[in-house]
């Protein structure tokens, strides 16, 4: 028999019973803010990378980045942010999951 991991319970509203999540007051993030007008941001978990934030846009992903071991959500963003930036300027994409 194969073993699965268990799904965290959830609340009875439908909510993940989880701490309460780091606040991120303050976080200034004008790339991601401007491409979100045309392109769309994507976080979460892809087998078998793990946890990654993606920027793409129709006909690009300009940045394709896993989180680091120990990194918090808001420097996963303010990467995300820079790898936007360094994209648009020097049309050079960032790919941290396909990586060789």
């Amino acid at each position: 028999m194969e073993r699965r991991q268990r799904t965290p319970a959830r609340s009875a509203k439908g909510r993940l019973n989880a701490p309460e999540p780091a606040r991120i007051e303050g976080l200034h993030l004008p790339h991601i803010e401007a491409f979100l007008e045309e392109g769309e941001i994507t976080l979460g978990v892809m087998s078998p990378a793990g946890c990654v934030a993606i920027a793409a846009d129709s006909s690009d992903a300009l940045a394709m980045l896993k989180r680091r071991s120990g990194e918090s959500l808001s420097d996963l963003l303010l990467r995300l942010d820079a790898a936007i930036a360094y994209a648009l300027d020097e049309g050079d994409f960032i790919d941290e999951i396909n990586a060789p």
